[in-house]
């Protein structure tokens, strides 16, 4: 491929609701533990690293199930779309 020509990545839909639901329980997580849910997020996205994510509830885990594009390209969408 051309250095010019622009990447197309295509991870589909299939299972958005599983990653959302994933981060809906990360989020809760970090904030009974008293983190700010966006910031520890952003970090474990720019980094790939889980120690960004608590423990608490099983949220580190969690969020190593999924990859970090994957979780992104739904971010993106649900925010996009609305």
């Amino acid at each position: 491929m051309a250095i010019n020509q622009t990447t197309h990545i295509n991870i589909g839909k299939s299972h958005d609701a599983e990653i959302e639901n994933i981060i809906c329980s990360v989020h809760e997580a970090l904030v009974e533990k008293g983190y700010n849910p966006i910031s520890q997020l952003v970090g474990y996205i720019m980094s790939g690293d889980p120690t960004y994510i608590t423990g608490h509830k099983g949220a580190r885990s969690l969020i190593t199930k999924v990859e970090r594009d994957e979780i992104l390209e739904v971010v993106f969408r649900k925010y996009l779309a609305e």
